[in-house]
């Protein structure tokens, strides 16, 4: 259901400099072949591939996927939508959280801190697309306030996380 980005100390002393250069190329285009991207950080192919191989293992590299642009796929509006909830029990949680990971509409998931219990990054195809969503989303489970917010513009959008450099500890 949800994913817990927690940095130990271990896997930060795991990651040396060249790691970090080849998660930034990665991050960059991940269709690079591992002679380019061992080019790029200063390593042969063999060491390279290895050092990536370890990376997916110890799960730092999730995946690799194709970036798709929503508007040439017809999916034109992006919604934040905030949930609050009345109930804050552990079996409507399960409840919500496995009908809403289950809606393809759903892009992001967040159970937030402050005025807010849930966050959601939706998008879909126009606003009757959005209606339909918001009726199964409301149908799915009791919830105490929904509130939609439309995006007009996107102006900064990205996937690479910031890799920060190795600390000197």
């Amino acid at each position: 259901m949800t994913d817990l980005a927690i940095a130990t100390p271990d896997t930060h002393r795991r990651l040396d400099a060249i790691d970090r250069k080849i998660l930034t190329v990665l991050q960059d285009d991940a269709s690079l072949s591992v002679a380019e991207i061992g080019d790029r950080v200063g390593l042969s192919s063999t060491p390279c591939w290895k050092r990536i191989q370890r990376l997916e293992a110890e799960g730092i590299i999730l995946r690799r996927v194709a970036l798709v642009d929503q508007n040439k796929i017809g999916l034109g509006i992006s919604v934040f939508v905030s949930i609050e909830s009345g109930d804050h029990s552990e079996a409507w949680l399960k409840k919500f959280a496995d009908a809403v990971s289950a809606m393809p509409e759903v892009m992001e998931f967040y159970r937030m801190a402050g005025d807010v219990d849930y966050m959601l990054r939706v998008v879909v195809a126009d606003m009757q697309s959005y209606d339909v969503f918001y009726k199964k989303l409301i149908s799915s489970v009791p919830l105490k306030n929904v509130t939609s917010r439309f995006a007009m513009e996107k102006i900064k959008s990205v996937t690479a996380l910031p890799v920060p450099p190795v600390s000197a500890a």
